[in-house]
């Protein structure tokens, strides 16, 4: 009997050599591509872990111009208040003694600072637009309504108030209700913001005064320069002509004059720029954006104060960040045409299809983008009677725009505020 015949297993063939290294190489990619995004993950996570975000965005989007291309406009906003995030007055001698900022009763939570900065698609030249806290314009709610007619750095008080005193009589209270009526007052900010500059705003970053100290603190000495030696009792200002090296009270004060400047509020605002153009001139010298150590112990300090927009990647900023401290930043004030009294106070006038027609030419070199109108009457009543008021039921917490004792702010003796550039990457001089 013979045995069956035993049947030979065949070889699986193997793939040539070139696709076997193909596909170890998609594997070793594929590995690194995980491990990468793993680590830009943690790293994300790290730096903004503990840091506030905003929705406000999402409501300010519905009644924002369009976007006509693939540009990145970003709001820094500057906040005025002597508040912490939770509404609690900061400490009485930290405010009277570093910030130089009278008491925690001032300033309520109007914005100080107001710019724009445009990044454009594809990178280069960033522009950054001022705009000055007095224009009088039309300021929106959140929701797109009017507010009526006001200084622009009131929108935020307005809406803040406005939420305040809703949210009060509904039983919200405590860290929560002022959370919830911070948001308010951001989103008039922003609807307020793209509708008087024709342009959409991406993301925004928002600072009070402790952040602004923090921020000094972390990178002092600020280097700034000025044409002209300066003296103010109001804000603690105290300085020599010419190149010079800040601590973070003396950075508060540079920044917050605006006594004894022949451009008044006006001086203010380049003072502003120069204060920005200086600290990311030092943020690229000493390498913050190129090392996730330095740029999470920056935040770490600045975390407590400074609010950014949930959509924001802030990685993803820091690799723009190249255009934006190498000399490839030009701050520019947007032009008034006057100035008048309008309720009482000094105001600026502007021409806001100027203002669009400025930002248009020097952002996308043509027309504004079309912009939703108003969906409330044109001069909405404002929610009380004074923007610096807080709810009724804490009558005591009036906020007075100024010290009892500081008059109005001083008119500019010359020019429209657009006579004068500031670049950044270096120290520029100012007045």
């Amino acid at each position: 009997m013979t045995e069956p015949r035993r049947r030979r297993r065949r070889r699986k063939a193997r793939p040539p050599l070139p696709a076997r290294a193909a596909r170890a190489a998609v594997w070793a990619a594929s590995a690194v591509v995980l491990i990468a995004s793993g680590t830009v993950w943690t790293a994300y996570r790290t730096i903004t872990d503990g840091l506030t975000t905003s929705d406000a965005l999402d409501a300010a989007r519905k009644h924002a111009p369009r976007h006509l291309d693939s540009s990145v406009n970003l709001l820094l906003i500057g906040l005025d208040s002597r508040k912490d995030m939770d509404g609690n007055d900061l400490p009485k001698e930290f405010v009277q003694d570093q910030l130089h900022a009278g008491s925690s009763e001032i300033g309520y939570y109007n914005t100080n600072t107001l710019i724009l900065m445009h990044i454009p698609a594809g990178g280069g030249k960033v522009t950054a637009f001022s705009v000055p806290r007095d224009d009088y314009v039309e300021t929106l709610y959140g929701d797109g309504t009017s507010q009526g007619h006001h200084k622009i750095k009131e929108a935020y008080s307005f809406g803040y108030t406005k939420a305040h005193d809703t949210l009060s009589a509904e039983g919200v209270k405590g860290p929560e209700l002022e959370h919830r009526s911070r948001e308010a007052g951001r989103a008039a900010t922003l609807t307020t913001v793209q509708r008087f500059l024709g342009v959409p705003v991406d993301h925004f970053a928002e600072v009070n005064l402790l952040g602004f100290y923090d921020i000094a603190k972390v990178l002092q000495p600020i280097d700034v320069c000025l044409k002209h030696p300066v003296r103010d009792r109001y804000s603690g200002a105290d300085f020599p002509a010419g190149p010079q090296k800040l601590d973070p009270k003396q950075a508060l004060a540079f920044v917050r004059q605006r006594h004894g400047l022949d451009g008044g509020d006006l001086d203010r605002t380049r003072r502003q720029q120069a204060f920005l153009a200086s600290v990311t001139h030092r943020l690229k010298s000493q390498g913050v954006f190129d090392d996730l150590g330095k740029l999470r112990e920056l935040f770490d300090v600045v975390k407590k104060d400074l609010v950014l927009d949930s959509s924001w990647n802030v990685l993803d900023f820091a690799r723009r960040a190249p255009d934006l401290t190498s000399g490839h930043v030009e701050f520019r004030t947007l032009p008034i045409t006057g100035f008048a009294t309008r309720g009482g106070e000094s105001v600026n006038l502007v021409d806001p299809e100027r203002i669009r027609r400025t930002v248009a030419e020097l952002t996308s070199g043509g027309s504004p983008s079309p912009s939703p109108r108003p969906s409330g009457p044109g001069d909405a009543k404002a929610p009380s009677k004074n923007t610096e008021k807080k709810p009724e039921k804490e009558p005591e917490k009036k906020k007075p725009e100024k010290k009892p004792d500081e008059p109005e702010s001083p008119s500019p003796t010359a020019g429209d505020g657009s006579d004068t550039t500031v670049t950044a990457g270096g120290v520029p001089c100012v007045n």
